[in-house]
């Protein structure tokens, strides 16, 4: 099976055939991750409800969980006004990063100059 081509058709992928994918808690609207999807990938995601990826390091599809147990339940998924960002939300099943943080984001803030 394949990606309806009605969704495959408003993509804007990379030249490697990527989109970027930001990843939100459904509920809270916290910014889980940023990953990245091909067709095959969003197709997956959309017909089995759990996350699935496409790892440019193992250059290879990996559903979100699969071997950590940490799985993200897909609850919505949309494409912003440029068709070239997928938003995802889900329903996080224990931490998102692979550094064991619940965010990506937990690294620590960047000093901006003038912030309010």
């Amino acid at each position: 099976m394949t990606l309806d081509p009605a969704i495959a058709a408003r993509l804007k992928r990379d030249p490697q055939g990527l989109v970027p994918a930001v990843v939100q808690q459904y509920d809270t609207g916290e910014v889980l991750m940023v990953a990245w999807m091909n067709d095959e990938a969003l197709h997956r995601t959309l017909t089995t409800g759990r996350a699935t990826y496409w790892s440019r390091s193992r250059n290879e599809l990996w559903t979100k969980g699969d071997t950590s147990g940490n799985v993200q339940l897909v609850k919505s998924a949309a494409l912003d006004c440029d068709g070239d960002t997928i938003l995802l939300r889900v329903d996080q099943v224990g931490v998102a990063c692979h550094t064991g943080d619940r965010t990506c984001f937990d690294a620590g803030e960047l000093p901006v100059s003038g912030a309010r």
